[in-house]
């Protein structure tokens, strides 16, 4: 069951909250605003990947919108000044602008608060793992030296124990396969037990996509 079951979704409200919490919106703008959170959330992950930024959590109330940033650099994001952040709000505004297909003006111009969380321990956190494999791998790097290197360091870190799968042509093999690494003990069938998991898509530059899943028993 813990491998047919998605890890985050399998301790909601146990352990974990939603990634993006609604307070007080109208029931007619559900679908407005979920496609509005999708697409902040895509433009993040994929425009700030400099910054390692590793999670995004959004909350909406009363014609205001809360962007919480979770990033290894947060500094690269912020900017001289706080620069990068007054950019940020800009263009989360024009994201809302193309998606809802509504102008806005200084009466109904929603509050955009940016708030940024540093990781301390990034190697403790299954999509920093992930990108840091398919970082090596884009680069040429054997994929068993790119999984242990990772491995190695999630241990280090303090964790009870790390699993990865990569799938797809792995070192450009003809047929795709897939290959299973793992260190200590990762309970995931335990809901209890604080499980970190994140799929990472590298794209090769022969051999096309590897999947890569990373399970992280904090």
């Amino acid at each position: 069951m813990g491998q047919k079951v998605h890890p985050y979704g399998y301790r909601l409200a146990v352990l974990y909250d939603w990634k993006s919490r609604w307070f007080f919106v109208d029931k007619k703008d559900y679908k407005n605003n979920l496609l509005v959170d999708i697409k902040i959330r895509e433009f993040l992950m994929q425009n700030y990947y400099f910054a390692n930024l590793v999670n995004v959590e959004i909350e909406r109330g009363i014609n205001s919108l809360k962007l919480i940033l979770y990033a290894v650099k947060p500094g690269m994001i912020i900017g001289k000044g706080g620069k990068g952040l007054e950019e940020l709000s800009q263009k989360v505004i024009k994201i809302i602008e193309k998606t809802t297909k509504q102008r806005f003006n200084k009466k109904n111009m929603p509050k955009i608060d940016i708030k940024i969380e540093q990781v301390k321990k990034p190697y403790l956190n299954a999509y920093f793992v992930a990108q840091t494999i398919a970082e090596r791998l884009i680069k040429n790097f054997p994929h068993r030296a790119a999984v242990h290197f990772a491995i190695d360091r999630v241990m280090e870190a303090g964790a009870k124990g790390v699993r990865v799968r990569l799938a797809g042509r792995i070192n450009g093999a003809a047929i795709a396969r897939s290959e299973k690494f793992s260190e200590g003990n990762v309970p995931t069938s335990t809901i209890r037990e604080r499980i970190s998991y994140a799929e990472y898509p590298a794209l090769l530059p022969r051999s096309g996509y590897v999947g890569i899943k990373v399970w992280i028993a904090e």
